[in-house]
């Protein structure tokens, strides 16, 4: 990836001629919008540029991008943009994926590529819902959720999508929304410009089966209390005025507090560079419902080898081995048999 400022494309060379089939008033639109508009802004261009999705609503994005795509099947997006990615480092390859698709049959896929640090950007639009198989529960809905496959309401503890990734160590996790743009290409930009695997969590409306799930954060009567801007470096503050904030107690615990009542030199400030996971996992838990303080923003950024360039440092260092490339003398390493 590259983050070159050089603008080489417009948006127009990044949209396909495909129709969008997305349902009228549907969170994707914004999410397609936001990426399209990032992607002149980013040095790419669309010949060298994949984006790779699994089964899903969202999964049809490859479709309305201009770009080398992949639909490929349930869950397995990360492990074909594994594959690409490392065999073809100069490509610049995203993840467009679902909470159903990621966190469910596609958990393992999604774990493994984030502790390996694939160089991916991966997106994940969650609406805690199944959109296209028609509103069945899925791994982030919560308890209690009425659906079709659920009718007496969910008993499943809901997955925290930030929480997974910060626990398989994830060394790029990032939370935005489908109602703001520039808030969502902020973090895009930070998400590719990440070496290494880039994991971003997008609150996404689905009008149709789950509408208004998460209204009472990101809708506009909402955000100036329940949304919690993370910027690193900075005390966390929020709420009108600022009047609000966040501290870490002698336990450990991240509490919401009056900015007056503890004094800013008390605040936390947030690190999103800071090599322990913890504090970061810590954030990601500290809404615990629908209706309470939410952070939103860069939660982790941190440096490590990315897994594509330590194959081909191994690869190389294998080549340059005596005796390295004798396909026969492989063969013959080990205990061979004559057959017949």
């Amino acid at each position: 990836m590259t983050d070159t400022a050089v603008q080489l494309t417009t948006k127009k060379d990044w949209v396909s001629d495909q129709e969008v089939r997305w349902c009228p008033g549907c969170g994707d639109y914004g999410i397609m919008h936001a990426v399209q508009a990032l992607m002149p802004e980013l040095g790419m261009t669309p010949d060298n540029t994949v984006f790779v999705s699994g089964i899903g609503c969202s999964s049809r994005f490859p479709y309305y991008m201009n770009t080398y795509g992949m639909h490929s099947i349930h869950g397995r997006a990360p492990a074909v943009a594994t594959g690409i990615a490392v065999a073809r480092p100069d490509l610049d390859v995203w993840v467009v994926t679902g909470d159903g698709d990621a966190l469910s049959i596609g958990g393992n896929h999604l774990i493994h590529a984030l502790r390996r640090n694939v160089n991916l950007t991966i997106l994940l639009f969650n609406n805690r819902i199944y959109g296209l198989t028609k509103g069945q529960y899925s791994p982030t809905s919560e308890e209690g959720k009425v659906t079709k496959s659920t009718p007496f309401g969910s008993i499943d503890h809901p997955f925290n999508p930030l929480s997974v990734a910060l626990g398989a160590e994830a060394s790029f996790v990032a939370r935005t929304h489908d109602l703001d743009r520039k808030h969502m290409m902020n973090v895009f930009r930070a998400a590719h410009t990440h070496k290494g695997a880039s994991f971003v969590e997008i609150y996404q409306n689905c009008n149709v089966f789950n509408d208004a799930a998460f209204d009472g954060v990101t809708g506009k009567h909402a955000r100036e209390e329940m949304m919690i801007d993370l910027v690193h470096g900075q005390p966390i503050r929020f709420g009108p005025e600022q009047s609000k904030g966040v501290v870490m107690g002698t336990d450990g615990q991240l509490r919401i507090v009056e900015v007056a009542e503890v004094g800013d030199a008390n605040l936390l400030v947030h690190d999103a560079h800071r090599a322990d996971p913890g504090l970061a996992f810590a954030l990601a838990r500290l809404s615990h419902d629908d209706h309470s303080p939410t952070p939103f923003g860069i939660f982790r950024d941190v440096q490590r080898g990315d897994y594509g360039t330590l194959v081909a440092e191994q690869m190389l260092q294998a080549s340059q081995k005596k005796g390295a490339g004798d396909l026969s003398a492989l063969l013959r390493s080990n205990g061979t048999w004559t057959v017949g």
